[in-house]
């Protein structure tokens, strides 16, 4: 029993055109409460009627009303406390990630505006080079601009638990960097067990994911960008799929991009991959999952089906034997190798550099944040006594029901129950809002929708003249106070004169 769950995307045709009602309903469901506890329903309706069975047939279990006022008011406020508890979470993660939207928006402005055409200032007296260290100039500017989209695909991919830069939207955009032997920031279930603390720094990847460590890395040129500082590492990321023939999230073969570099495959994950439904996210066969693993993945290292394992291979890292590496935190170094590559040029002024290096701070303090959120559950303790009360009060309101309602308890009891519990699993959903389910934050709307078509737009056209647009014959409003005066164009105006502008401003 598994079926494909596919995200919600507002901008799909099938969203627009209504052709697939039944799949969006049966989505729809999957996404609400009922789902996740209608297991919990059936128990209090079969517990509810026993007790009113017996009530009516042999002996009265009828109790005080009183308990249901007092109890329930305190298990109301404190399920309230719990549910606004994980919203502040999901809004915390949405508010980050405008933080990574604004961060990218501005240093995307200021590179591309307010970085010179020519960044070689030694080159600056070399006419015969000048279109060589221009064009050279607009690549780096480019780079450093898909370093930014790059940023926020690596930052989407790190939260959903999805290792490496093997997919299609990621891995051209980094695939020519150096590596910095990064240790996993989100822990696996092997960190959390160690005792000691003299653990060594994950060595560099190119033992199992990498070939040719021989490889030695020749030093920058003067003026050129300078290369990490690190344990050597191969001087590009290229593959091997020697021992890993390709990528798997749920235990199935992803779909996506097969290239081959060399005489190795290389097989690029789709950059949406969402994990199938399977008998383990429905109950009972749900409590199997942390039976069969504690990280979503079984003894012999394959990934447990279902969404509620790859739930937890998202904040269980290494869930392939596999060293975590922070992609997006090696992106912001070579993002701040850039600023620093300018600084040593001196091609640019103070105040530009100091906004540049600001919005770095910001890229990385939005990443921290939501490193925060995936990393930091609800206190365990909490979250038991709180599902013990809540079923204590809905075992126990049978008794002070019956008096009352009589057979009215039964869907009264359920009421009550899906009331209670649905709050408690619908908080639950929401304080991880990083994968694939409706509930969770559209990463991919914020990624493809947003950052990559805004850097692009901005790209698209060379630094704007302000003598060029400011003085186009179409900007003919310019001391007008209402768009049925007369029209006068820049170059009229200059002919006028100052003091005919002057005066034209004060009638506005």
């Amino acid at each position: 029993m598994s079926f494909n769950y596919q995200v919600y995307n507002p901008n799909s045709p099938d969203v627009v055109l209504g052709s697939s009602i039944w799949s969006s309903a049966g989505h729809a469901l999957l996404a609400t409460a009922l789902f996740r506890c209608w297991h919990i329903l059936i128990f209090f309706g079969a517990w509810s009627t026993a007790i009113c069975v017996i009530s009516h047939n042999v002996h009265s279990l009828a109790l005080q009303p009183t308990l249901i006022t007092v109890f329930g008011t305190v298990l109301g406020f404190v399920i309230s406390y719990r549910t606004t508890s994980s919203f502040e979470r999901y809004n915390e993660g949405r508010r980050l990630w405008s933080q990574i939207v604004l961060g990218s928006r501005t240093f995307a402005r200021t590179v591309w505006l307010h970085v010179p055409d020519n960044t070689y200032p030694s080159a600056q007296t070399l006419s015969d080079h000048q279109e060589e260290y221009k064009a050279r100039t607009l690549i780096e500017k480019k780079s450093v601009i898909n370093l930014l989209e790059a940023f926020a695909i690596a930052v989407k991919h790190y939260l959903r638990g999805e290792d490496g830069i093997y997919y299609e939207d990621l891995y051209h955009l980094v695939k020519f960097l150096p590596v910095y032997a990064l240790p996993p920031t989100i822990p696996s279930a092997v960190d959390l067990n160690r005792t000691s603390m003299n653990d060594d720094v994950p060595a560099s990847p190119r033992s199992e994911h990498f070939h040719g460590s021989g490889h030695t890395r020749r030093a920058p040129a003067p003026g050129q960008l300078p290369f990490p500082t690190v344990a050597p590492t191969p001087s590009l990321r290229v593959a091997n799929f020697a021992r890993e023939k390709m990528l798997l999230s749920d235990g199935r073969p992803q779909k996506g991009v097969k290239l081959s570099t060399g005489s190795d495959d290389i097989r690029l994950a789709p950059a949406m991959n969402p994990p199938k439904y399977s008998l383990l996210d429905v109950f009972p066969f749900s409590l199997l999952v942390g039976v069969l693993a504690k990280d979503g993945v079984n003894k012999n290292g394959d990934a447990v089906k279902g969404r509620r394992a790859a739930r937890r291979r998202a904040v269980m890292r290494n869930h392939r034997g596999q060293h975590s590496y922070n992609i997006p935190l090696e992106i912001s170094l070579y993002l701040g190798s850039y600023v620093s590559a300018l600084q040593s040029r001196k091609v640019v002024d103070a105040p530009t550099t100091t906004v540049l290096l600001a919005t770095i701070t910001q890229l990385v303090d939005a990443l921290t944040g939501l490193e925060r959120i995936l990393t930091t559950p609800i206190p365990f303790s909490y979250c038991i006594h709180l599902w013990l009360v809540t079923v204590v009060y809905c075992l126990a309101l049978p008794f002070q029901l019956w008096s009352t309602l009589k057979w009215v308890t039964i869907p009264a009891t359920v009421v009550a129950s899906f009331i209670f519990f649905g709050f408690l699993v619908a908080g639950e959903e929401i304080e991880n809002p990083f994968g694939y389910d409706k509930n969770d934050l559209n990463m991919d709307h914020f990624v493809r929708n947003i950052i990559r078509k805004e850097l692009r737009a901005i790209m698209a056209m060379p630094t704007p003249d302000p003598s060029v647009w400011a003085f186009s014959s179409e900007n003919d409003l310019l001391f007008a106070s209402s768009d049925t005066e007369e029209r006068v164009s820049p170059l009229d105006w200059v002919q006028r004169g100052i003091p005919k502008m002057r005066d034209a401003l004060k009638l506005q």
